[in-house]
């Protein structure tokens, strides 16, 4: 934890690596305003909270802020971007969308990991928090592989599109089976969760919709087994060439 308004401000300038900051709801002042504004900035989450929960992490005298150092050093997306085209690498990058629960994005960074993900790529809101819990459920592969941390996914699929990156989104009424789409291009999958899927407005502008094919119908594959359908797929693809 960090806490207090000067090192939290101190820690914002510096570029530390903040998982989120909790603020005191009733809090309104320069120096508050000043930590929000250097947020917004490096895409760190802001939580407002009840003095009350703030007292409850008892780390002393908090001044009406606590931030949450991470362990995962996040990355500018188009730094990977940059680095993966100059490597001669074709990118494949993961964007989740509204998966909250940590042990599904613990395995899933782990799948990420092992089937050449470059880089996953997370709303700074609604989505679950990369603590050291979703690092143990993901056997360290969150600490290996660059996630990127954006505060528009809409945007981001824009910036991927200005690269040349097509965008395809894993949704049960796709019209190609994954196995129709072409993987080997260079791609950006985005997966959503379970109970609300993906976001409409971010469905509408992805350029292509996939599905799994199953035999038997059901309402849906839990996120991190589908995921790991879909890259295993994309691995095999451009292994073939």
């Amino acid at each position: 934890m960090v806490y207090g308004r000067t090192a939290i401000v101190t820690a914002l300038k510096e570029g530390a690596g903040l998982d989120r900051i909790y603020i005191d709801q009733k809090a309104n002042d320069p120096a508050i305003g000043e930590i929000r504004r250097l947020a917004a900035t490096r895409n760190v989450p802001l939580n407002y909270v009840p003095k009350a929960k703030l007292d409850f992490f008892n780390v002393g005298e908090h001044e009406g802020v606590i931030a949450q150092k991470s362990r995962i050093v996040y990355q500018e997306l188009q730094d990977v971007i940059s680095f993966v085209t100059e490597t001669g690498a074709v990118p494949l990058f993961l964007i989740l969308d509204g998966i909250t629960d940590i042990r599904n994005i613990g395995g899933i960074a782990r799948t990420a990991w092992c089937c050449g993900v470059h880089a996953i790529i997370i709303p700074d809101k609604g989505v679950g928090a990369l603590n050291e819990d979703a690092i143990l459920t993901s056997a360290g592969a969150l600490e290996e592989i660059p996630v990127c941390r954006v505060n528009s996914l809409m945007k981001t699929v824009d910036e991927l599109h200005l690269n040349g990156i097509r965008v395809f989104a894993a949704a049960m009424e796709g019209a190609k089976k994954v196995s129709e789409a072409d993987l080997t291009i260079p791609t950006a999958i985005v997966m959503g969760s379970e109970e609300k899927g993906i976001y409409p407005a971010l469905l509408k502008i992805c350029d292509e919709n996939i599905r799994i094919a199953m035999k038997n119908d059901f309402e849906s594959l839990n996120v991190s087994v589908a995921t790991g359908m879909i890259l295993y797929e994309a691995m095999e693809q451009r292994s073939r060439g």
